[in-house]
């Protein structure tokens, strides 16, 4: 709730957009502006034309012309969670819009569900899992009642839900333009640390650590064994992190999507992100998102305690033996994930 309340106090500018429109085989991204002379809460932006569901209000409507005029605080939280990233991508603009278009591959990590109009982007190490497992609920049409009894595996079967690159490109202008559009993140480095753990710390991520684990280890440690480089079992956080800032990683192929930044995954400042919930305020979030699907009632976001959980106080441990060059660059890497959704540079970092 403290954290809530120091977004609330960090009121910006509104934001606008220019609806989604098609051209040639590309997406046309949405453009932002700002406008001194409106409020700083803005009532339903799309109009009337919100096609409702089966009699019912949509999410977007929900959202932004709710039935009660008092606008909740999380209401306002989130408004203020958009206008942070639109004014971090205008205040970043020459790096944040490199491409002026997005492709339908672009949109491979955008979950689409029809029955309730929302779309929903996953960033790994996130609740992914269980977002995932909420989706195939609310998209299952009554093949699934409870998150929790669906397997993890089957969650990231792709063929289970529905992503937004697999519509026509005017399908996929409609729904951008329609649906409620809603994403999770999470301070970057502990992102960054949990994805490590997971992927090289786990013996049972083989193929991680022969996909990834024996390049990082050919690259970054001088003298390896034989059966190093064979297995790649055994990357040390300060080789994952010197792979992470070598240029020459990013040029040969782009970040797998564990560590890929979330500007790169969901394309924030080309795409109107109706709601932008956060890790460390996952249940009220979650629960905010579902109140507006209007499944509240009966489906609530999975919950529980995990002692293996990535925290603050382990990240800061892992950047002790990093040095103070390597830091700065990795925070480079990550810098806008950091100011657009809001993040402090951690007081661990000893940048340069």
């Amino acid at each position: 709730m403290k954290q809530a309340l120091m977004e609330v106090m960090r009121m910006n500018r509104i934001c606008r957009m220019v609806l989604v429109t098609c051209f040639g085989s590309f997406i046309l991204v949405i453009f932002y502006f700002q406008s001194m002379l409106h409020p700083v809460i803005r009532r339903n932006p799309f109009g009337m034309d919100i096609c409702c569901r089966k009699g019912s209000r949509s999410p977007l409507q929900e959202l932004y012309n709710p039935i009660q005029l008092e606008l909740s605080n999380t209401a306002i939280l989130h408004q203020i969670r958009r206008d942070q990233v639109t004014d971090t991508c205008r205040a970043n603009s020459m790096s944040s819009r490199k491409r002026r278009v997005l492709t339908p591959n672009d949109l491979k990590h955008l979950v689409v569900d029809e029955d309730h109009e929302m779309i929903y982007c996953y960033v790994p190490k996130v609740a992914c899992t269980n977002w995932k497992r909420v989706m195939m609920v609310l998209t299952g049409r009554g093949k699934y009642s409870d998150p929790m009894e669906i397997p993890a595996n089957e969650a990231h079967i792709s063929s289970n839900l529905k992503t937004l690159n697999q519509y026509s490109i005017p399908e996929i202008n409609h729904r951008l333009k329609s649906y409620m559009k809603f994403l999770f993140v999470r301070e970057p480095f502990e992102r960054l640390v949990s994805a490590y753990r997971n992927k090289f710390t786990q013996k049972y991520n083989t193929s991680f650590h022969k996909r990834y684990g024996t390049k990082i280890v050919r690259r970054q440690r001088k003298n390896a064994t034989q059966e190093a480089l064979r297995k790649g079992d055994d990357v040390k956080f300060e080789e994952f992190v010197a792979y992470l800032i070598d240029p020459n990683t990013q040029r040969e192929e782009p970040f797998n999507e564990h560590w890929q930044t979330v500007y790169s995954l969901c394309h924030p400042c080309h795409i109107h992100y109706d709601l932008i919930g956060k890790y460390e305020t996952l249940e009220d979030d979650s629960n905010y998102i579902l109140q507006l699907a209007g499944v509240g009632s009966y489906l609530k976001f999975p919950t529980y305690a995990k002692s293996t959980r990535t925290t603050d106080e382990m990240t800061t441990e892992f950047f002790q033996n990093i040095s103070s060059e390597h830091q700065t660059q990795l925070y480079e890497v990550y810098k806008l994930d950091f100011l657009m959704f809001n993040y402090s540079v951690p007081s661990y970092l000893k940048l340069e």
